[in-house]
Order: C-alpha cells, then structure tokens, then sequence
C-alpha cells in the first residue's frame, strides 16, 4: 500500500539524525540538484545511503571547508533530492521560475520537523508537525481548510481538535499527510537506504585544493577522492595537513597550552606538578 511520504517520520539517513528531503514539480532531477548548486555535467554514482558514509562530508566549516551533496532521482511527477551535509535553506532557489517545491527537514537534536512550500521563489505555507497552529509563510492558512478536514485544528486555525496525543509519531505522520494528499507527493521507502541514486555534490566542490590533496593521497597509498565530485573528505583533509602542515599540534593544542603543541604543553603541565616550589617546605628549620 502506497503510504505516500508518511513513512519519512522518525526516519534518518545513514548520518543517523536527520533527514533533508527536496522535491520539486516542473523540473527534472538534474534540474533540481543545479538549482541546489549542483555543476552541471558533474554527477557521481548512482550510490546508495550506505555509501554515501564512504564521503566523509564535514558540516563543520570550522573542521575544514563545509561539503553537501545530494542524491536525486523523480516519482510521481515531482523530482526529489535527499541532502547529506550541513543544513542549506534552498527552498526559494528551487522554486523559482514558477516551479513548485515542498521542503522536508527533520532533526533528531533540534525538533520540531518542518515542512514547508514554496512556488515562484516564494514561500507560501508551511508549519511544524505537531506544531500546526503556528503557521508560516505569505500565505500561512493556505492548508488551513486541509487540516480542519484531517480533525487537527478547529476553523480558528489557533486550537487542536484534540489537544493531547498519546502517539506522538502518528501525530506526526497526520500532519505530514496534509502535504502528500494536498499536492500529490509520494516517494518508496527504498529510495532511502536500498536504491541507488546519482549523486551531485552542491557544496565544497570543487575543494580549491582538491589535485594537491590527491596526488598525496596516491602517493602514500591512501583511498582517492571522487574525481566527479572533486570533494575532499574530511578524514583524508586531516590527515593531509597532519602529514604536511609542520604548525598542525600547534594549531590542536587551542588556548590550553597557549600555542604550544600538545605534546610539549602536556609535558610542562606534568613537570610544573611535579617541581613547583612548596613555599613551607623552602623555609629553613
């Protein structure tokens, strides 16, 4: 039974605490992931989620330049891209032209999910599942009349048909609903975890270093960067300037040792515990 996009609630990618769905109406796939800043003609795979762990992407910027990609492909006439990466609000970038869009995003550390939808560039409607009573965008009750259909709110828009729930994932997946019955979004549950996709990086790429760093990796016999992607993963990137960058301890050892490499700062930690002077044990008997 087609459970259209219900089953997303609760789910996460291979990072284990999120999900970043994008889908689009109007465009193909390909369009989809240039209009997220995607390079035309630079597609990778097809890959899985599984594989995507094999990337190392850094959400960090502070680790190292900050990489996303996104794994795209099309069912029941919308596009779709599930990100990898940090979080990039690029619902207005995909919509424009008169395209419509709908923007999932759901963080285990940070409730609650939003959904929200955009046509032309703009944001019309969108809310927080659960959270249905605060409602955004320039036209907020545009799925007002849906969600007093579905039993959720009262026709004021500001109070809950019921106000407690017990199952707070069903709740959930009635919220989400909304969407998928109003604008027709279905996507398989396999397209998730089992079903491999193209890939296209949308940020990171291409590393201004990407050549330097592979020509070292193939020298000392470490795993080569994606070619098509031109994204550097993290673990490779730290080990590069580990092996290269004579400053790197210093740069770790952050304001604890004041600038001094952590193995130099450990040491005079241990030797000031040892030797300071014991001011009762200096004065003479």
């Amino acid at each position: 039974m087609d459970d259209g996009i219900q089953w997303m609630v609760g789910a996460t990618t291979s990072s284990g605490w999120m999900l970043d769905v994008y889908f689009a109406r109007g465009i193909d796939a390909e369009e989809l992931a240039l209009r997220m800043g995607a390079r035309r003609g630079a597609g990778a795979g097809p890959m899985t989620d599984a594989e995507m762990a094999g990337l190392e992407l850094d959400a960090y910027p502070e680790r190292g330049p900050s990489s996303a990609v996104v794994r795209v492909g099309e069912h029941a006439g919308w596009a779709f891209a599930l990100t990898y990466g940090p979080y990039l609000d690029q619902l207005e970038k995909v919509s424009r032209d008169g395209v419509e869009a709908v923007h999932y995003h759901y963080n285990s550390e940070h409730p609650p999910t939003y959904v929200m939808y955009a046509q032309d560039g703009r944001t019309l409607c969108g809310f927080g599942l659960c959270e249905e009573r605060c409602r955004y965008g320039q036209e907020p009750d545009l799925l007002l009349p849906d969600l007093v259909a579905a039993g959720i709110l009262h026709p004021d828009g500001q109070t809950y048909c019921s106000p407690g729930f017990d199952d707070y994932a069903d709740r959930q997946r009635r919220g989400l609903a909304i969407f998928a019955e109003r604008f027709g979004l279905s996507l398989p549950r396999s397209v998730l975890a089992e079903e491999p996709l193209p890939v296209y990086a949308i940020a990171g790429s291409p590393a201004p270093d990407f050549e330097e760093i592979s020509a070292w990796a193939a020298a000392n016999g470490r795993p080569l960067p994606d070619e098509r992607l031109r994204l550097i993963p993290a673990r490779l990137r730290k080990d590069y300037e580990r092996a290269t960058d004579p400053q790197w301890w210093d740069r770790q050892a952050g304001p604890l040792t004041g600038g001094v490499g952590w193995r130099v700062g450990l040491s005079k930690l241990h030797t000031g515990a040892v030797f300071l002077s014991d001011p009762d044990r200096d004065t003479e008997g």
